[in-house]
């Protein structure tokens, strides 16, 4: 008896290796899969300006890393930043950016484009995540905010971008700043409750119809299905976090266990497994860690990280090694 919608996901025609260097940016799905392909070592970067959750906030922001890689002028200025509830915040980026002090916000804020410019100028891969067809304008200027920070519902006009748009949009991108890229898309399987379920259904639908004419049109675009996996083969509620929103961690580890099948060959896969070895090791408290046995556990730990290390070059076990030295 079979009990799951089993989904045949073509494997990637071009692996993922370690030696690529990948940007990962877009909703708080994007975090999730960058956060399991940083434990697995791979040179991650992760959303440098926080989570954005539109496309158009995705397209802003790339074309902004972009741009900062030939000049300083699109760097964001304390001139620029807004003050509100006690804290000085800008709509370009995550709240968790805002501060207090002016001059730390902007520095923080400044840091994070280079972060971002550096990662995007690096990157090979690059993996989009969009959450929803939603987008708020700013009423007096017309402007997308990638995060409203609990601003007055009033200043702001709430429209859902269409599909021949975030064609357009994306198009221009995938020909431009992330013309020499290969860029992965994903649709994040995160429910929008606030939207209503009638009008988080239309966004994905949108969303869903937009890439897959952007991956048919433009050669180094290709989609990765996380949202029909959640959709179809976890369509149950024990896959949900409590809010009945977000995908639950045994639900987040089973679509990256599909995308590794999917992304990495055989060879990665292994090594994977050999990387999360050592890893795992140092999230173990010791029985007796004074002791002769764990002292040579230790060593043989270091003896690993050091072949390794030799046989992949970009691999970065800094926090291991720390970690297995201070028992010795």
């Amino acid at each position: 008896m079979q009990l799951q919608t089993h989904i045949d996901i073509k494997p990637f025609e071009r692996k993922i290796n370690h030696s690529q260097p990948i940007l990962s940016i877009g909703s708080c799905f994007a975090d999730n899969i960058a956060q399991r392909l940083q434990h697995s070592k791979f040179q991650t970067v992760a959303s440098p300006t926080g989570i954005l959750f539109n496309p158009e906030s995705i397209a802003c922001t790339i074309e902004r890393f972009a741009q900062a890689n030939k000049s300083e002028e699109v760097l964001p200025t304390k001139n620029q930043l807004r003050f509100s509830n006690g804290v000085w915040f800008s709509y370009d980026f995550h709240s968790s950016f805002s501060h207090t002090d002016a001059d730390t916000a902007v520095n923080q804020m400044r840091t994070a484009v280079k972060v971002g410019a550096d990662a995007l100028s690096r990157a090979e891969v690059v993996i989009i995540t969009f959450g929803t067809a939603f987008a708020y304008r700013l009423n007096e200027s017309g402007e997308v905010v990638a995060n409203c920070h609990k601003q007055p519902q009033s200043i702001f006009t709430r429209q859902m971008l269409n599909v021949d748009y975030i064609v357009r949009r994306y198009t221009e991108l995938l020909q431009g700043a992330l013309s020499d890229k290969r860029v992965i898309f994903t649709l994040s399987p995160v429910r929008h409750l606030g939207d209503g379920l009638e009008q988080n259904s239309l966004s994905k639908a949108t969303l869903r119809v937009a890439i897959a004419e952007i991956v048919s049109s433009n050669k180094n675009a290709e989609y990765f299905p996380s949202y029909e996996i959640m959709m179809d083969e976890l369509r149950d509620y024990r896959f949900y976090a409590d809010d009945m929103a977000h995908p639950s961690k045994l639900a987040v580890d089973y679509i990256w266990e599909r995308f590794s099948e999917c992304a990495f060959s055989g060879d990665t896969l292994e090594l994977i497994k050999r990387i999360a070895q050592i890893t795992s090791a140092t999230e173990h408290r010791p029985f007796n860690p004074q002791s002769d046995a764990y002292c040579n556990f230790c060593q043989q730990m270091l003896q690993r990280i050091a072949t390794l290390e030799l046989s992949h070059p970009t691999l970065d076990f800094t926090t291991e090694k720390e970690h297995f030295k201070r028992y010795l």
